[in-house]
């Protein structure tokens, strides 16, 4: 069996600053977003979009990733346990983020920003769609070298099967990885590729609402469920549960997108 790799999640120390791998993950994620974002607007003049734009676009992002992150893991995961101690709630490098929180909240800030810029909704987040998923891969790889949200138990012959020392000796799925795969490099080529050809507005939102949340869906059979909460409904974890919706409603915009 392969054995997770004990790395010290403090990648730097500059005397009483520690830098953290996660931390570094999350600016890999923002500079991944500005390195594409310039690429898109060179090979397309035309779009209407500039970097000064986009820097402001980012600004807005890294605040609703932030804000939306936190809030959506105090109130989807812990409500009753920050319910009694409120502020806890700021004590935000102890850690504790929800990407569906952290999803809600840059929807929020990408509705802001067209607000301010002139476009509507749909144009702004077309546009920042396919920006996204290589900081979700990156971010998969700070929890998988946190040695954090690992696997289910599998079976001791698995090739893929990973003993997570801190935790116990039980062969696990790396599921980490998965998502890493299938949330960011798939669904980053996936929606580079689809968004290379001009699409009617909506369309490339729409795919990649119904690419996370299928990708999402799918890896959470092999992730361990948060102790705190276990299993819910119909054996589904709180993952699973939360990333329907986005399914639901992103083929139902794809559709509907399609059809005008």
């Amino acid at each position: 069996m392969l054995t997770h790799p004990h790395i010290d999640p403090v990648a730097l120390h500059l005397g009483p600053l520690s830098i953290r791998w996660y931390g570094l993950m999350y600016l890999v994620g923002f500079v991944c977003f500005l390195v594409l974002g310039h690429y898109r607007i060179r090979r397309n003049p035309q779009s209407g979009w500039n970097t000064q734009q986009l820097d402001d676009l980012l600004f807005y992002g890294v605040l609703g990733v932030i804000l939306g992150g936190r809030l959506g893991y105090v109130l989807f995961y812990k409500p009753m346990v920050y319910l009694a101690q409120p502020l806890d709630i700021f004590k935000i490098w102890e850690g504790g983020m929800a990407f569906h929180g952290g999803f809600l909240g840059v929807l929020v800030a990408m509705w802001l920003f067209g607000r301010k810029t002139g476009r509507t909704f749909f144009q702004v987040t077309d546009f920042i769609a396919p920006l996204v998923p290589l900081g979700l891969a990156a971010g998969r790889l700070g929890n998988f070298i946190n040695g954090e949200l690992w696997g289910r138990v599998t079976s001791a012959d698995a090739p893929w099967a990973m003993v997570f020392p801190l935790v116990d000796q039980l062969p696990r799925h790396p599921s980490q990885l998965y998502q890493f795969a299938l949330e960011g490099l798939l669904l980053f080529a996936v929606l580079w590729i689809y968004s290379a050809k001009p699409r009617r507005t909506g369309q490339v939102s729409a795919l990649f609402l119904f690419g996370y949340g299928l990708c999402r869906f799918v890896a959470e059979f092999a992730r361990e469920p948060d102790n705190f909460l276990g299993f819910l409904a119909l054996g589904f974890s709180m993952g699973q549960w939360l990333s329907l919706p986005m399914i639901v409603l992103g083929a139902w915009l794809w559709v509907r997108f399609s059809r005008k």
